[in-house]
């Protein structure tokens, strides 16, 4: 029989216990919780940019405060007029836009008569390119209309070896986007990496490269990993997307990007991996946070 001194003091060591543990718990949250946070920061391999296209309802100021917060360091696929908004937040331009009235997917460089206007209207966005500090401007072959796949690269080479002098000069590359003609974009003419890669030998400068798509060149042609090994050295950019669809990047679709972007990794590349997928689900910015994490290997 314990006695009512006893009983107290059983009872105060049970709570003391009790607070204790209390106490660790809560420690336990607190450490936990932190090295959560830390898991999730950006590990610096992977330099992160986001299309600005893909998040058209949200304000470009929210998009870039948003992105700046995930430590993205790029919105890209935007005009000129649009620089000074993502400059505020310190972030660059991976890749700046060129689709006008005039020119774009379907209408680019592998025709002769667009030649001269081409030359003009690139000249221009060069020059805005190189004055913002930027690098990367994208550039698209057109559609074939009839045209063969050997004259589509003479007649870009052609057309092209006319303004890359100019790009050189001024430090810009022109980065010829890689598309599917299958499901996106019908009869687009840069399809497939090896004509991409047998125009950039054709130009024959270090100012023209590729932009592989990673979401379009899995429906056109697969084999991503090892493509990206044979042709690292004409790819300056990577664009991602979820296959079928091109929604989110996670365990919804075909790819596994985390062994893609390791391989990407691997080659030694410095350039930046934007993400371009259209979210589907209703908060966007939490699936632009979940690509970013997935593709930071």
């Amino acid at each position: 029989m314990t006695t009512p001194s006893s009983r107290r003091d059983a009872i105060k060591k049970v709570a003391t216990m009790a607070l204790a543990g209390t106490a660790l718990s809560s420690l336990s949250e607190r450490v936990s919780a932190h090295e959560s946070a830390v898991g999730t920061a950006l590990k610096g391999k992977v330099n992160h940019s986001v299309c600005a296209w893909c998040y058209g309802g949200i304000p470009l100021e929210t998009l870039s405060q948003a992105a700046r917060d995930m430590g993205i360091k790029s919105i890209e696929i935007i005009s000129p007029e649009q620089f000074e908004t993502i400059k505020k937040y310190d972030l660059t331009c991976a890749m700046v836009g060129s689709i006008s009235k005039d020119w774009g997917i379907s209408r680019g460089w592998n025709r002769k008569e667009h030649h001269a206007p081409l030359v003009e209207f690139y000249r221009d966005l060069i020059d805005k390119t190189s004055a913002a500090g930027f690098t990367n401007l994208i550039c698209f072959s057109g559609n074939r209309n009839g045209l063969s796949d050997e004259q589509g690269i003479i007649n870009c080479a052609e057309g092209l070896k006319q303004v890359i002098g100019y790009a050189e000069k001024k430090k810009v590359t022109l980065v010829m986007e890689l598309l599917n003609s299958k499901v996106d974009h019908k009869d687009y003419q840069c399809d497939h990496t090896k004509w991409g890669v047998e125009l950039c030998k054709a130009v024959g400068s270090d100012r023209f490269k590729l932009l592989y798509d990673i979401y379009h060149m899995q429906i056109m042609e697969g084999d991503v990993i090892r493509t990206i090994r044979e042709n690292q050295q004409f790819i300056a950019h990577y664009h991602t997307g979820g296959v079928p669809g091109r929604n989110e990047i996670d365990e919804t679709q075909e790819l596994f990007y985390p062994a893609i972007m390791q391989a990407v990794v691997d080659t030694g590349f410095k350039g930046f991996v934007a993400q371009e997928f259209v979210p589907k689900r209703p908060d966007k910015l939490a699936s632009l946070r979940q690509g970013v994490q997935i593709c930071d290997v």
